[in-house]
């Protein structure tokens, strides 16, 4: 019997008929609907029968893993067949699809390179965008070749964008899309807040308000925490104390039986806790969930500079997710969530989620334009365009890589996309191909995508990771980390179809193939200076002095944090011989301007990167190379040579907050690293009459920078993030933006807002200014976050000295 949507009672079916319509007559929509409301079950498979799809697919994109395998199996399910069937999925190193297969649930990088295979998507009638809030630098990528097929080749192709959080009206605004709403079935959730948590005792805390929780509520618990390690931490607490209860973790790495068992109701009817990650934010059900306990805290993706790779973050949610989460308790009947934070700073969480794209590296991405033949990334239709200063670096680290040359993809740039994985580590595994040293990379592949798996004291040495996993490995060790890490080597292995290798390892050539990965961290031991190295890159970095390798000369460097005063610290390397360097040293002629003096000089080097090896005089370069000289000094210097003045600074960080509550408006980057790195953009006009360094300090920098904004936006910054705020009285003060991602501050006498109930607000009344109130001599009394929290929880308790000391105030 043919599977009929509407014999389900999801919410979603009652806009059935609107997405049939509106996908029938347009190329786009957009569906907005709460968690639960079957969109992500019901809405693929009733318009896989459409007239307009003429036999294609549908291509439904998951943030995660685990949502596209249950969604592609609770599919199947419904039809009454296999996976792999009607409906399969893809996700790496995985692939369940059959020539039957005509909806395809898969992750949001597997489009991106379906793309590059086929820019035209033929054979595909839909891609879905499914749970887009989450703003995964792979949905936006995937958004705009997907926008780009679409304008260019594709006219045909349907793109449907489904969330349960997104700010509509700029989504709209942007696709010009339609939108189809579900209002849902969501039950009244009664909302607690358990308080401040300290970070260091957050498992403690979380057990604690899961214990009340069972005592005061009926129903099973859904519990969210950061990662792995802290649920496993959690889990071990909780088996101690609750005997009689069923306690599943559920995270993306756990075995697939494991997190069905999760999901699924206890088979003995024992009441449940589910310790999850935020893969359970959203997609996936959880049956019999009416209390949801929430750390506030989650994992996401950060680019790590120390690496050069994306890695693992934990920080605090935004009032999105928090929503989110809290849906979780209500999808059955009337739910309870606890949060492990206060009312005061739920008030200052920011709004939505940041998109990944804005704090990203963008070398995947911009190695993935370039293989799909686009230069001018900025020129596609971006929901969130990238960071200009981030493009510039991605370039740079590219062109280190010979995976482009003047903007454009090489060969072996080419070569390096078809491997699923960081370019740096891409570019390495081909190097060590051609050397015949493929075990050895894949092995430290591993290792640099995971956490160190031996503790700090072991030492900087990489090449003592490589030996313990070869010991693991060989002796068939018990060691969850190195299990982890085993697995990703393993992968690698079978992509390339090598055996494992477990001798000894050369640290020489661990060196080489680090020198390929990081060509910017060749470093060279400073004389005179032990344990400091200067790197290719022109920075400088220490090791231990009693490290081992804290007195070899030279170093290839793999993990390393930035320090005070321009010193680094190095945590991952291995030596280097010098011979292997002789492929690496260039020929370079330097024009460089002295801003103390004013005069150019120029030199003929031999360097690899910023290390000078030999420097031979040149004739006085021509004055026409003096601007481009000083642009470069301005890159490295000018945070000290250009006056960001206390006005310069607010600015900017008004404009910041902008661009950080409102991504898809596209305000500018004005963060002081990036407008030194793009400095000859917007500064070089005004250099022609720099002489020395003073001259540069003397550059008004404000009305620059309010010329980079058109009168749109500079009218949208004034509305949304004002330099002033008018009082009730009518008065006009002063806000200061500190930056940092911190909401803006009012410096204002406790009697000036008595007649206050809350907050003043700014972003359209979403974002509390924070008050630092004073006592009437203008000494600092409270930082207040939430006035309405505190009349009722600080100023009772303050009032009898505050009527003490200043009598004449008619205190409320």
């Amino acid at each position: 019997m043919p599977f009929n949507p509407f014999d389900i009672d999801l919410p979603v079916r009652e806009i059935i008929p609107a997405v049939r319509e509106h996908l029938a007559a347009e190329n786009t929509l957009i569906v907005n609907a709460p968690p639960g409301a079957g969109k992500s079950t019901l809405l693929p498979l009733a318009i896989l029968d459409e007239a307009w799809l003429k036999g294609q697919k549908i291509i439904m994109l998951e943030p995660r893993r685990l949502a596209a395998r249950t969604i592609a199996e609770r599919l199947a399910q419904l039809l009454g067949e296999e996976v792999g069937q009607t409906v399969g999925y893809r996700i790496r190193f995985e692939n369940r699809i059959s020539e039957k297969t005509r909806l395809e649930v898969v992750t949001e990088g597997i489009l991106t390179r379906m793309l590059h295979s086929d820019n035209a998507l033929k054979g595909v009638g839909l891609v879905i965008f499914d749970e887009f809030h989450e703003r995964s630098i792979h949905a936006d990528v995937a958004m705009a070749l997907s926008r780009e097929a679409q304008a260019t080749q594709r006219p045909d192709l349907r793109i449907m964008v489904m969330s349960a959080t997104l700010n509509m009206p700029e989504l709209t605004r942007l696709l010009k899309a339609p939108v189809a709403q579900s209002q849902g079935r969501q039950y009244p959730i009664d909302v607690h807040y358990a308080g401040e948590t300290d970070p260091h005792l957050l498992h403690e805390m979380t057990v604690r308000t899961i214990k009340q929780a069972m005592r005061e509520k009926e129903g099973d618990v859904l519990v969210f925490l950061p990662g792995e390690n802290d649920i496993r931490k959690v889990e071990s607490m909780l088996r101690r104390d609750l005997r009689n209860t069923a306690i599943h973790p559920l995270f993306g790495m756990l075995p697939p039986g494991k997190q069905y068992a999760a999901i699924m109701p206890d088979r003995n009817g024992k009441r449940k806790v589910v310790l999850a990650t935020s893969i359970a934010e959203t997609s996936l059900t959880i049956e019999g969930v009416s209390v949801v306990v929430d750390t506030g805290f989650a994992k996401t993706q950060r680019f790590d500079p120390g690496t050069g790779l994306s890695r693992l973050e934990t920080v605090r949610i935004s009032k999105d997710a928090a929503d989110q989460r809290a849906g979780r308790a209500g999808r059955l009947g009337p739910g309870t969530c606890y949060r492990l934070w206060t009312e005061n700073l739920h008030a200052r969480l920011t709004p939505h989620r940041t998109p990944e794209i804005l704090d990203a590296d963008l070398s995947p991405l911009v190695l993935d334009m370039a293989a799909w033949g686009i230069i001018d990334i900025r020129q596609l239709t971006w929901l969130t365009p990238p960071p200009k200063a981030a493009l510039l670096q991605a370039q740079e680290t590219l062109h280190q890589l010979n995976a482009l040359e003047n903007g454009r993809i090489t060969e072996h740039g080419r070569k390096m996309h078809t491997l699923p994985t960081h370019p740096r580590l891409a570019h390495m595994l081909l190097a060590a191909q051609e050397s015949d040293q493929l075990a050895l990379a894949t092995d430290i592949a591993a290792l640099l995508e995971e956490r160190d798996p031996l503790p700090r004291e072991a030492g900087i040495d990489l090449n003592l990771r490589i030996e313990a996993l070869r010991r693991f490995r060989k002796e068939q060790m018990h060691n969850k980390r190195f299990t982890k890490i085993e697995k990703i080597a393993a992968q690698y292995r079978r992509m390339f179809s090598i055996d494992a290798e477990n001798s000894a390892v050369d640290p020489y050539e661990t060196g080489v193939l680090l020198a390929n990965c990081y060509p910017e961290r060749i470093a060279y031991a400073r004389p005179g200076n032990n344990a400091q190295f200067q790197l290719a890159n022109g920075k400088y970095a220490s090791a231990g002095h009693r490290d081992d390798l804290a007195h070899d000369p030279w170093l290839a460097i793999a993990h390393l944090h930035a320090g005070g005063e321009g010193m680094g610290r190095i945590f991952l390397a291995s030596p280097l011989n010098p011979k292997d360097l002789a492929p690496l040293v260039k020929q370079k002629d330097v024009v460089a301007w002295d801003p103390e003096e004013g005069e150019l000089t120029a030199s003929r080097d031999l360097r690899i990167g910023s290390i000078v090896l030999q420097c031979k005089p040149l004739p006085p370069p021509d004055d026409r190379f003096l601007i481009q000289a000083i642009c470069e000094t301005i890159k490295r210097e000018g945070e000290a040579l250009l006056n960001f003045s206390p006005e310069v600074v607010q600015f900017q960080n008004r404009v910041l907050s902008l661009r950080k509550w409102h991504p898809t408006e596209g305000f500018p980057d004005l963060s002081t690293p990036t407008l030194l790195l793009t400095n000859p953009d917007w500064l070089a006009y005004y250099l022609e009459d720099v002489e020395i360094g003073d001259d540069l300090f003397e550059i008004d920098l404000l009305p620059i920078l309010k010329g980079m904004l058109d009168r749109e936006k500079t009218a949208l910054l004034d509305e949304l993030a004002p330099a002033t705020l008018v009082l009730p009285d009518g008065h006009e003060m002063e806000l200061a933006y500190p930056g940092n991602d911190q909401s803006p501050l009012l410096e204002i006498r406790l009697q000036d807002v008595l007649d206050w109930e809350n907050n003043p607000t700014v972003d359209g009344g979403d974002v509390n200014v924070v008050l630092h109130l004073l006592t009437p001599d203008l000494k600092p009394l409270r930082v207040v976050h939430s006035l309405h929290s505190f009349w009722q929880e600080d100023y009772p308790s303050l009032k009898p000295m505050l009527g003490k000391r200043f009598p004449r105030v008619a205190w409320r």
